[in-house]
């Protein structure tokens, strides 16, 4: 019998549905001390568990039947916060009434104060954010129950230190606090202080619970960097995430792949939100092969069956090569880390191997660029979502109905609140665009276009 059998019967439902098997390490280790209601520190791996492990605490206590703020969950990033919203979500799935909101910067804050007129039960977002609803008055936090800091360690590299505290001064005393994270930085010592009671410590890092990830470097100069991973890709590689250390340095890279004829599309914090999100749903519906990123998504960014994760440029801290790194190899699959080195960077990547205990395999470059692979799919945007009641089924209704485009043509399906984007395959995305720009959603003509 696992820790799951231990829950309510409408969250093993969820599980059962989503299709997990045995709980991971830190699934198993942490759930029994957060459903006992026990402070937790949690370290553990990218791609470990860890949100089921925190969500089904949080639902397991939960009264959906009072309405009010009973957990809140803090993320370093946007991308994150929609991760760890759509997880719970999903596993809140058969309990009624569950209202689970994200908020963050990056949009304007007027129509989150709204929507803060009927709190949701459970609250995701980045800690700045947070605080202006706080101060604003728009976010009560007298019921809060639990609070959990995710990828802490991420949070206080981005400056939210001051941010995490001011939130924590606002919480109730007898609150739940539990706080996950990849690394075990100095800082994170005062914030745990503040923030946690008597925590159980958990550390899922050992060798077995590690994610399964051959890491691989490339000893190359500075100027060949783009032609070896262009090299790399056509070879061995249609579907990859590539970091860059500077977002100049990703534009120009995302730009220089184009010309040779990749899909590929720049991911950095410069990028207006709405563009940030078109291009991680295009990603991940594989309309493009290959993005390139900032560190701004190595936290957040849930792609399942990512074959490899690329450094185009050696990160300036070992920790972020993790944080890198752990995009792939997920939910117990093998993964592949590709770090080009040219001889300045050399002492880095030494740095990066010795401190993760890496056993690195050096190889040689690739041949040149040839052959480029084409993304497999092509997305189409639809400017209606959830607020006009739109579902996936209704979008693959149309498609398959008057447009009559096989089933297994259609790819993912993501719905938002006032768009919809669907993955069609490239010898039908034509028919299906002609289709629905002529034809009707759930009875309505609506605006398609292309997602580019």
């Amino acid at each position: 019998m696992t820790i799951f059998a231990s829950l309510k019967p409408a969250l093993q439902q969820a599980i059962e549905i989503a299709g997990y098997g045995e709980p991971t390490p830190v699934q198993q280790q942490a759930l029994p001390d957060i459903l006992a209601g026990h402070d937790v520190i949690a370290l553990a791996p990218t791609g470990s568990g860890k949100t089921a492990a925190f969500g089904l605490g949080l639902l397991q206590r939960l009264d959906a039947e009072r309405i009010a703020t009973q957990a809140l969950v803090l993320c370093p990033t946007r991308e994150l916060a929609d991760q760890v919203a759509k997880a719970l979500r999903k596993l809140a799935a058969f309990v009624p009434n569950v209202k689970i909101s994200v908020y963050t910067g990056g949009v304007a804050i007027g129509p989150q104060q709204e929507s803060l007129n009927h709190p949701a039960h459970v609250v995701v977002g980045t800690p700045g954010r947070i605080q202006e609803l706080i101060d604003l008055g728009a976010l009560k936090l007298d019921a809060v129950a639990a609070l959990v800091l995710d990828e802490a360690d991420r949070m206080l590299d981005m400056g939210f230190a001051e941010a995490i505290l001011a939130v924590i001064a606002r919480l109730p005393k007898g609150r739940q606090s539990l706080l996950f994270s990849a690394t075990w930085p100095e800082e994170i010592t005062a914030i745990a202080a503040s923030a946690l009671r008597e925590p159980r410590r958990i550390d899922c890092r050992g060798e077995d619970a590690r994610p399964q990830i051959e890491h691989q470097f490339i000893e190359v100069s500075e100027a060949q960097k783009v032609s070896a991973l262009a090299g790399w890709l056509c070879e061995h590689s249609s579907n990859a995430v590539v970091f860059c250390n500077t977002r100049r340095r990703v534009d120009e890279v995302a730009g220089e792949l184009r010309k040779l004829g990749f899909s590929a599309a720049p991911l950095h914090g410069d990028m207006e939100q709405r563009d940030r999100d078109e291009t991680l749903v295009r990603f991940g519906q594989r309309s493009l092969t290959v993005l390139v990123a900032s560190d701004v998504a190595a936290r957040g960014l849930d792609v399942k069956e990512l074959p490899c994760v690329i450094n185009l440029d050696v990160p300036s801290d070992a920790d972020i090569y993790l944080h890198r790194v752990g995009r792939t190899a997920r939910a117990g699959e093998t993964g592949l880390a590709l770090t080009l080195v040219p001889p300045s960077d050399a002492p880095r990547a030494l740095a990066i191997i010795e401190r993760h205990q890496i056993k690195p395999r050096w190889i040689k470059p690739s041949r040149p660029a040839a052959n480029v692979p084409r993304a497999p799919m092509r997305s189409l945007r639809i400017d209606a979502g959830r607020t006009e009641k739109l579902r996936p089924g209704d979008i693959l209704g149309a498609l398959t109905g008057e447009a009559g485009l096989p089933a297994a043509s259609i790819g993912k399906i993501d719905v938002f609140a006032t768009r919809c984007y669907v993955a069609i395959e490239q010898s039908q995305a034509d028919k299906a665009y002609k289709a629905l720009q002529s034809g009707k959603i759930k009875g309505k003509k609506r605006r398609v276009a292309w997602a580019v």
